[in-house]
């Protein structure tokens, strides 16, 4: 179809390849599958022998509702899982539901990168066909030769609508009001490219997701806190890799290019480790199949277990561990393990 309108957007004839689209109708087809939109969980119970019992949750009217599960399968993510897995204390788990080690939110991680633009002489059609249409991976591995220990891929085609390019994506000397706006907007929108890195998010301890000790969100429970810095050696690769997407640009033909600031504190959407898998119950929250070293008939699946930032976008990683863990968890099942 050649749609534009696919980041960010729903899609009006099914192609889409989002789990809104190709599996919840597939899911609700087959009469064992229910959304409870506008619903907010609060809390994983578990009982005495510290086994899963069910959720805890505000519907859309604000009621609090206990939804008892036999297993219970947390999938929010690098923030929002470690800050549920936080809420959830028991007498049972007064350190949090598995977090006896304390690793639950350590190493947070963020597909870092560096977003560059390149104005050209003519029209270039950005808003057509789908987006990111071009990945490099010529500077994913490690090079010593470097002085550095990070590598990444470079996105091109990276597509910014209309009333977000205004706001993100225009050069500094741009005017951001009024008359020089719109002219600005007029002659930039069309005509310009957008190349966004994937680079290294080392794993630091102290990168982290929390509870603040004095925020609470509307519903009067603890907000969550970040707490994050870039590595040294992570903002000389996204620095290098700004470098390469300039010299990209140059050789593209552009007139003009222009780049977001390296900061020690930039981050994206893509939140990772926070909930981390591996073998060793001390030092890290789930096994190689998503259950928690804990509670056995509890699975965390999401970015949150990653060990590694991965250097590009982590979605279909994601994707392909969350059909590995759903094989699993239907094992445990078939055999009463859970």
């Amino acid at each position: 179809m050649h749609c534009g309108f696919c980041m960010f957007f729903g899609c009006e004839i099914g192609a889409k390849s989002s789990t809104l689209t190709a599996l919840f109708p597939l899911a609700e087809s087959t009469g064992r599958c229910e959304i409870r939109p506008d619903s907010y969980a609060r809390k994983i119970e578990v009982d005495r022998g510290g086994r899963v019992t069910g959720v805890k949750y505000f519907d859309a009217g604000r009621r609090e509702v206990f939804q008892r599960a036999r297993a219970v399968v947390v999938c929010a993510n690098g923030a929002e899982t470690p800050r549920l897995l936080l809420l959830s204390k028991s007498n049972r788990f007064p350190n949090s539901v598995a977090n006896s080690n304390g690793q639950l939110g350590k190493s947070l991680m963020f597909d870092n990168g560096a977003l560059s633009f390149g104005l050209f002489e003519r029209p270039l059609n950005e808003f057509k066909s789908v987006q990111v249409t071009r990945v490099i991976h010529d500077y994913y591995a490690s090079d010593p030769k470097r002085g550095f220990y990070g590598g990444g891929g470079i996105d091109a085609r990276f597509q910014f609508y209309p009333a977000i390019f205004g706001l993100w994506a225009l050069p500094p000397d741009a005017a951001r009001w009024g008359s020089g706006w719109k002219a600005t907007m007029a002659e930039y929108f069309n005509r310009t490219m957008a190349l966004l890195s994937h680079s290294t998010c080392l794993a630091v301890e102290q990168n982290s997701i929390s509870l603040d000790a004095e925020v609470k969100d509307d519903r009067g429970l603890p907000a969550l806190r970040v707490t994050f810095q870039n590595h040294p050696d992570d903002l000389k690769t996204m620095r290098f890799l700004l470098d390469r997407q300039m010299e990209v640009l140059d050789a593209a033909g552009a007139t003009k290019n222009w780049a977001t600031p390296v900061g020690e504190t930039n981050f994206s959407a893509h939140l990772m480790g926070t909930c981390r898998m591996g073998n060793d119950p001390e030092r890290s929250v789930v096994d190689r199949y998503h259950r928690t070293h804990e509670v056995r008939n509890l699975f965390v699946v999401d970015g949150s277990s990653l060990v590694t930032s991965g250097r590009q976008q982590p979605t279909c990683t994601i994707q392909a561990l969350a059909y590995r863990a759903a094989e699993h968890i239907s094992r445990f099942a078939k055999s009463g393990q859970i």
